[in-house]
């Protein structure tokens, strides 16, 4: 009999890798995955109706006993690239390592996102063999590039929307459970994002008179881009609260240590502290109270020894809550100081609308959640990464972002990294995770 584990592993191997550039999209991958997904989960696809949309995302409906508003369950099975080097284990070898609960599982999209994609199959292949049918309809929507553009879940939307649906409730990727994020807090937290940072990409560009190499201007296109960036680099985004992080931290704060429990809990008084230290705990915590901007791709000259005519750099920002992408361009102009780089934003999108902490959708969400993890402190947060639940929120009021397991610092920093991996007894329980979540709703 083939395990849970095992069909996990079939579907981490296939390396669906999503590219900006879809001629380089290796389709074929995309399509072994879809394919394999019925002979691994027979009782989905004879009880669920799917429909492939945008040619490679998926949209499963598992029709209700009685008319009501239907609970979206979200997952992409798109990764992002990797190659084998600096990986201690292939990266799409699925490979198998320790013991026990110690086993862990090496693969590109262990953590992001086919363990929940899998997780939520398993649970829903579970529930058929018990005969168990939901009160209102639930549809799973599955990606194929989020990574990319989301294209496809942003026409699972439109479908959605051309036939009046609009979902009570939307889970999707995003927090965790985690430990160590806040002094003087000891047990674990698991955090549901309520909404999600904006994202776009910023297109730093200078254009001058190229020329030979050897009699370079005093101020070179490239120089000039380099000295926008230390600006940039030197001017960080004010630091400011949401409402929804100050709630995070006096819903945390409530159990932590003293002198901690004083700070978190009396924020009359110790706003301007709390945002000092947020500001210094660490690139986590940082991030959580201010919109970032990060260079991450730089081009020049084609040749060594010719001087660029265009130098450009793609600055990825991620706008915080309580802040539009247009303020947020402003400031990156103040910053760099120079008419002559052109700033131009890239695909923005807005932070999203902060989704409610109370009524039975939350509810929904944290008995779930304590279910599985009874011991666990729940939080609402905001998500510092993108997902493809942004896509949702004008079709649906209560978007959750959570992703059910286990995750130390560690395991959060092979996300888009090297060496991803998951502990096979935390994706097990994220079986159990969507298997309650399902039955609440």
């Amino acid at each position: 009999m083939v395990t849970p584990v095992e069909r996990f592993r079939a579907l981490l191997r296939i390396p669906t890798i999503s590219r900006v550039d879809t001629e380089l999209v290796d389709w074929q991958q995309f399509e072994r995955f879809v394919t394999l997904l019925p002979e691994l989960y027979p009782g989905v696809h004879s009880t669920l109706t799917r429909e492939i949309v945008a040619s490679h995302s998926l949209l499963y409906c598992w029709k209700g006993t009685a008319p009501g508003a239907p609970t979206v369950l979200l997952a992409h099975y798109d990764v992002v690239a990797a190659s084998e080097e600096r990986w201690d284990h292939p990266p799409f070898g699925a490979e198998l390592t320790g013991d026990g609960d110690s086993t862990l599982l090496w693969s590109r999209g262990a953590l992001d996102d086919k363990g929940a994609l899998v997780s939520l199959l398993e649970a829903v292949e579970r529930l058929v063999a018990d005969g168990f049918v939901p009160a209102h309809d639930v549809y799973l929507s599955f990606g194929h590039d989020e990574e990319t553009t989301g294209s496809g879940s942003r026409a699972i939307v439109a479908l959605l929307e051309s036939r009046g649906i609009r979902p009570a409730l939307l889970i999707d990727e995003g927090g965790a459970v985690v430990e160590g994020i806040f002094p003087g807090v000891d047990g674990p937290i698991a955090v549901v994002g309520v909404s999600e940072k904006g994202i776009t990409s910023v297109d730093l560009t200078v254009v001058q008179d190229g020329g030979h190499a050897s009699t370079p201007p005093k101020l070179s296109a490239t120089a000039r881009l380099a000295r926008a960036i230390v600006r940039l680099n030197a001017a960080p985004f004010r630091a400011r609260f949401s409402s929804t992080n100050l709630e995070m931290i006096r819903t945390v704060g409530a159990h932590a240590r003293q002198p901690y429990r004083f700070l978190f809990t009396q924020q009359w008084l110790t706003r301007g502290i709390l945002l000092a230290l947020f500001s210094r705990l660490g690139d986590e915590t940082r991030a959580m109270v201010r919109t970032t901007a990060v260079v991450t791709r730089l081009s020049g000259s084609d040749a060594e020894n010719a001087l660029a005519e265009k130098a450009s750099a793609i600055v990825n920002m991620r706008v915080a809550v309580g802040s539009t992408v247009a303020d947020s361009i402003d400031h990156i102009r103040r910053a760099i100081r120079d008419d002559r780089v052109e700033v131009t934003a890239v695909n923005p999108s807005e932070p999203s609308p902060i989704s409610p902490t109370t009524g039975p959708q939350w509810d929904a969400v944290r008995g779930a959640i304590l279910a599985v993890y009874p011991d666990v402190i729940v939080t609402p947060y905001i998500q510092l990464g993108a997902s493809d639940s942004r896509h949702f929120t004008r079709i649906c009021d209560a978007v959750y972002r959570f992703t059910p397991f286990e995750m130390s610092l560690a395991e959060r920093g092979t996300l888009h990294a090297v060496n991803e991996r998951i502990h096979v007894a935390t994706w097990l329980r994220g079986i159990d995770f969507y298997e309650a979540l399902v039955r609440a709703v």
